[in-house]
């Protein structure tokens, strides 16, 4: 007798997860830090500054540039995301295997969501412009009102509007702010190894399972 355990919905991550989005964010990072002549970061900085919202992407990326006081920072977030804005979609792709999976995931009748700490706009943006509109059950950036990650709040709420429990939900991301929001919700959690940090620092949260291919999801499922 089989004792699988059944799940309903998969809960993404989006950057570093879904998409490989890292020099959009760091070409938006340098042209704001450009105004300001304060030099740039390149796209291994910007993956250990990224994952928990713009907001602190700025503030770890004025202060690795010398701005340790923050002069600059409440300049910087406007300047940011007016940039990002123009240049979200700046080379950016699906990582290889991501759309199939999504595919097979979908024909199986299994929920698909993306939870993102990246700003909503923009996360619609990356979303619709690589994987098409409505294409999720559920696409959640940074809102007003629902606190981002690692806070398991936004995964709850997901979880909550497409009518599973936490227990019926896989949560899949690149980052230790994803082990810990996935944790924290209940959901089973898993760390892929092929986005913004290493497999070391997944597996120190103690997520059921890091993996390095995406179909290694359908096996999971």
């Amino acid at each position: 007798m089989s004792t699988k355990k059944v799940y309903k919905c998969c809960i993404f991550d989006l950057d570093g997860t879904l998409i490989n989005s890292i020099k959009a964010m760091t070409y938006s990072v340098n042209l704001t830090l450009k105004e300001n002549n304060l030099g740039s970061i390149n796209d291994d900085n910007c993956k250990v500054f990224v994952g928990d919202g713009y907001k602190k992407l700025i503030e770890r990326a004025l202060i690795y540039c010398g701005d340790k006081e923050l002069k600059y920072y409440d300049e910087s977030l406007v300047l940011y995301q007016k940039y990002f804005k123009e240049h979200c979609l700046h080379e950016v792709r699906a990582y290889d295997g991501i759309k199939e999976m999504l595919s097979e995931l979908k024909k199986n009748n299994i929920k698909i969501a993306v939870l993102s700490n990246k700003p909503h706009a923009r996360t619609l943006d990356n979303v619709n412009g690589i994987f098409g509109e409505n294409y999720f059950d559920k696409v959640y950036g940074e809102r007003e009102n629902v606190k981002i990650k690692p806070d398991p709040q936004g995964a709850l709420l997901i979880a909550e509007e497409l009518g599973v429990s936490p227990k019926e939900c896989l949560y899949v991301g690149d980052t230790n702010t994803d082990m810990k929001t996935g944790i924290s919700a209940g959901m089973d959690t898993i760390g892929v190894a092929w986005g913004f940090r290493d497999r070391k620092e997944l597996e120190s949260y103690g997520p059921m399972k890091v993996i390095n291919k995406p179909k290694e999801i359908i096996d999971i499922i």
